[in-house]
């Protein structure tokens, strides 16, 4: 396998859904809590990338061993295993070698900060694992947009922040007492629920990544029995459902507004409305995979930026 067969292998071009939840996380604590810790940054990024990449390659190997209809729709060039003639063993080795480096880096990360990030990451690693492989992976079912967007842009945000901050600040998992049977676990309440509201546009942006997919491939699926989210409630509920979700990102504003970002620079992220629409216009008009699709990775592109630039702003203006 060479690096162009494994770079299409993991879609290398897919990893800035879970990289910008990251940075964006990063750039909050840095903002609420006046922290930037390097080395849990680093970490944590190369982790969740090679995990990242991992459950890529193991989705793509789970389609190949899977697919019922293996001609038409861009099978052949789509999938790396197919078109590059990978060999199975090559494929296997490399997931397991992205596994063990996520894995290690994760544990390292965890023995530098709070035993709160083990069961988390670790809950993380196995949704992740589950959403491609299993006897019915989350990705064939109608969960995959709640998964996908919950852990990548809630769950992965939150530890994002968390390992930037002091002891306590935001959580605290002691265990301390577990020989005598006693876990305490401390939450700062309205820190988390800060948390959890900066990261609804990540929530939603990367739902709807996985929707408009879904959308793109509603009649592949079928034939490949994956029965997701547009199957069960139809096409022209699933695009009123991809235009809602948008706009419930915008709900962010003022919780940044309380935190104390400038009003100015919350005017940048309103003014993503604008492209905002003409994206949802212009997939509401044709749901192709070669065309359209790309409109939703890009507007979740348009979305984040606009967030990272005005928290980076923030940093330096207010901090």
């Amino acid at each position: 396998m060479n690096v162009r067969s494994f770079l299409k292998l993991v879609e290398i071009q897919t990893k800035v859904a879970s990289v910008i939840p990251f940075l964006l996380g990063t750039l909050y604590a840095a903002f609420r809590f006046e922290q930037f810790k390097p080395l849990a940054f680093g970490l944590m990024l190369l982790s969740l990338l090679t995990f990242d990449m991992a459950t890529t390659a193991i989705n793509n190997y789970m389609d190949y061993k899977k697919a019922l209809k293996t001609t038409g729709y861009g099978y052949e060039s789509h999938n790396a295993i197919v078109r590059d003639r990978l060999s199975e063993r090559s494929v296997v080795l490399a997931i397991l070698a992205l596994l063990a480096i996520a894995a290690l880096s994760g544990l390292v990360l965890v023995w530098n900060s709070d035993p709160l990030v083990f069961f988390l990451g670790g809950l993380s690693f196995l949704v992740g694992i589950l959403y491609s492989f299993g006897p019915i992976p989350i990705s064939r079912m109608p969960l995959g947009e709640l998964f996908s967007g919950l852990f990548m842009g809630f769950v992965l945000l939150f530890i994002s922040v968390f390992i930037q901050t002091d002891s306590g600040q935001l959580a605290l998992l002691d265990l301390s007492s577990i020989g005598e049977g006693t876990v305490s676990l401390q939450l700062q309440l309205i820190e988390i629920l800060a948390v959890a509201g900066i990261s609804i546009p990540t929530i939603a942006g990367i739902a709807n990544i996985m929707l408009a997919n879904n959308i793109c491939d509603m009649e592949e699926d079928l034939e490949n029995r994956r029965y997701t989210l547009p199957q069960y409630i139809g096409k022209k509920n699933a695009l009123r459902l991809f235009k809602g979700i948008y706009y419930v990102s915008y709900v962010d504003i003022p919780i940044l507004f309380f935190l104390g970002v400038p009003p100015y620079l919350l005017l940048l992220i309103v003014l993503t409305v604008i492209p905002l629409r003409s994206n949802i216009k212009r997939f509401e008009e044709q749901q192709v995979k070669a065309i359209t699709f790309s409109l939703s990775v890009k507007t979740f592109l348009i979305l984040s930026v606009a967030r990272l630039i005005v928290l980076g702003l923030a940093v330096l203006i207010v901090s």
